[in-house]
């Protein structure tokens, strides 16, 4: 059951830059999105607390944080039209099998 609540840390973490970057803009300060942001970061928190009960704490919070950064590139390409470019998933490629290694390397 940890690595689910770690696995939904992780996805939480996607939450947070998504809500800071729509909550500052030219126009001002959106406190709909910074409140996003804030409920995003506190939820990743605990269940990153909760799962690391049963995870040890380097790999818990490698992958945590390998999650969020996977994801949140994703986000970004589909988002916010970030480049998308061959190297760029060939890096994120190699966090995700530094996470696919964590995991199976901790059972």
């Amino acid at each position: 059951m940890a690595w689910v609540y770690l696995f939904f840390a992780g996805l939480c973490e996607w939450g947070w830059p998504v809500g800071l970057k729509l909550g500052l803009t030219d126009s001002g300060l959106h406190w709909g999105w910074i409140l996003f942001a804030a409920l995003c970061m506190i939820a990743s928190g605990v269940l990153l607390m909760v799962a690391q009960k049963n995870i040890p704490i380097g790999t818990a919070y490698a992958v945590w944080t390998g999650i969020g950064a996977v994801g949140t590139f994703v986000l970004g390409i589909l988002i916010f039209d970030e480049p998308a470019t061959l190297a760029r998933a060939f890096f994120v490629g190699l966090i995700v099998v530094g996470i696919l290694g964590l995991k199976l390397a901790s059972d």
